[in-house]
């Protein structure tokens, strides 16, 4: 016989839509959106930090960063959101939501601006520091990854959770458009500013002093929205569910819940009773590292990483290395016959292009029908337009590009980032966010969001290598020599493809409460009545 649950998880379920979710999903979703901008606003300045810090005036080309420079500036902070990712998790389980969610915006705000205030006196230094800012940036962000998803889990109605939580996440699109058009307008103004030849004419005055101030200004803008947020974020009541389930207070959760929702605390008034049985059975629940674990959510946890992991390697490879393969397509002209600020306008322009048409528009696709066709449906087509489209840009790659064709590979270009948002990098943070227990959800949604980062990590620093031309001649200086874009896009494409069968491994969320695809209140009902083996592994 199915338990029937706490009576405050119970009203959550049926609540009807409410200003408060709203409320929510901007609180939430403004951290993402921050996240998105610290991520992938570096891939805007690094060519302009190539060329301040190591341009020889005597060579023909500008200067751009060492390979492990360049690794280390693309990657330093997925490695500190991975860690992030894992510890706040944990935390957050441990300590309840509310409590650690203000202190992941704090190290956020403050690192947003220390990454534009590294300073030093030789290159070294200042990338030194700057990669320094940008761990513990990466640190901050990786907290946000599962509390938000499961705050946001934890306070929707069963009804449209799944669009709920895909909004918060879908404020990441506009978090990248954002990083575009900040340094579209701050490249532009400078550009005007200060005139410049570019570095065929005259190499010393393509760069002027003050291009120093560009990428300063541009990474430190992203602490507005998060700085902006803290308030409100700090003013959010804990979740019910980890007060109830976790914490074992339906009367506080009854009242933290009536603060902000139209929500009467005496309907479940009744089932205190409940709380003391399922107190009393709590010293029973298993934990992460148990068989029990293992039995009810190994293949779970296994299909959420898996399925995060190979997104990620392909997801972030795109986005971090945009510039790279539209320099390969020679949609953006050869650096030598740009100054070094107007080079960055031509960048941010071609991603923000990028970012309008297929970026944006998939997340809230998702948005959209994720609870009319479910998450798993979702994921599985995403993962198909991917990889059709990453294959269909590099099998016939010698034809893109030729002159006049690099419009039809921006479209196809566009449309691999738009089935990666309508699909698997939605999907992927969603599920993991519903189908772990409360006291664990956090904490399984931080492992899951850890090895995408981890996947996230293999593409920055692998398509940086492996995208290196076949023929010496054109390799990047430092650089050995690599596959080349074609093969780069074709192993992209084949990770999608094992992505896709590793989706099997998740269950179906849509339409049914957090405490039944949990299994918690079977796990309470069973340890009520002498429960199943639950000793640690």
């Amino acid at each position: 016989m199915e338990k029937k649950p706490l009576g405050v998880l119970a009203a959550l379920d049926a609540a009807k839509t409410q200003w408060y979710h709203f409320t929510a999903v901007v609180i939430a979703g403004m951290g993402f959106f921050t996240d998105a901008y610290d991520l992938f606003c570096i891939s805007l300045v690094t060519k302009l930090l190539g060329r301040i810090y190591y341009t020889d005036p005597t060579s023909s080309k500008p200067g751009s960063l060492p390979p492990n420079v360049a690794a280390a500036v693309n990657g330093v902070a997925l490695c500190g959101t991975l860690v992030g990712q894992l510890f706040f998790g944990w935390l957050g389980d441990k300590l309840g939501r509310k409590k650690v969610y203000g202190m992941t915006l704090a190290i956020m705000v403050f690192c947003s601006i220390a990454s534009g205030l590294s300073f030093g006196q030789t290159a070294t230094g200042v990338i030194s520091t700057l990669c320094f800012f940008r761990f513990w940036l990466g640190f901050g962000i990786g907290g946000d990854y599962p509390l938000s998803a499961t705050i946001m889990s934890e306070y929707a109605n069963k009804k449209t959770r799944g669009a709920f939580i895909a909004a918060v996440f879908a404020m990441q699109g506009f978090g990248i458009l954002a990083g575009g058009i900040v340094a579209l307008i701050v490249s532009a103004a400078f550009d005007h500013a200060f005139k410049a030849p570019p570095y065929a004419v005259d190499r010393l005055a393509s760069l002027p002093p003050q291009a120093d101030y560009v990428w300063r200004i541009i990474l430190m803008f992203g602490a507005i929205p998060a700085a902006l947020t803290y308030y409100w974020r700090m003013k959010m009541p804990e979740t019910a569910r980890y007060t109830a389930l976790v914490a074992k207070n339906e009367k506080q959760a009854n009242e933290d819940m009536a603060k902000v929702m139209d929500f009467k605390p005496d309907e479940a008034q009744e089932q205190q009773e409940k709380v003391k049985t399922n107190t009393a059975a709590s010293n029973h629940q298993f934990g992460l590292f148990t068989r029990e674990f293992l039995k009810r959510h190994g293949l779970h946890l296994l299909g959420t990483t898996s399925t995060w992991f190979l997104l990620d390697i392909a997801y972030y490879s795109q986005n971090l290395f945009q510039k790279d393969i539209f320099t390969a397509i020679k949609w953006i002209p050869p650096a030598a016959t740009m100054n070094g600020i107007h080079e960055v306008f031509k960048v941010a322009r071609a991603q923000t292009i990028i970012a309008l048409c297929g970026t944006v528009p998939g997340y809230w696709v998702t948005v959209a029908l994720i609870d009319w066709m479910g998450r798993k449906k979702i994921q599985l087509v995403g993962f198909v337009g991917m990889t059709v489209f990453m294959f269909a840009l590099a099998i016939p790659y010698h034809h893109w590009t030729l002159e006049g064709n690099h419009v039809w590979f921006l479209v196809f270009y566009g449309l691999t980032f738009f089935f990666a948002n309508f699909g698997p990098n939605a999907t992927t943070f969603i599920l993991p966010a519903e189908i772990f227990p409360a006291r664990l959800r956090s904490t399984c949604h931080g492992i899951s969001a850890a090895a995408g980062k981890a996947g996230a990590i293999v593409g920055a620093f692998g398509f940086l290598y492996a995208s290196q031309s076949t023929d010496p001649a054109k390799v990047d200086k430092g650089y050995p020599t690599g596959i080349g874009m074609k093969w780069s896009l074709i192993v992209m494409g084949f990770i999608n493809l094992v992505g896709f069968c590793f989706t099997f491994l998740v269950p179906e969320s849509n339409g049914k409460s957090l405490e039944e695809l949990s299994g918690e209140n079977e796990a309470e009902e069973e340890a009520k009545g002498g429960g199943r083996d639950v000793s640690p592994v």
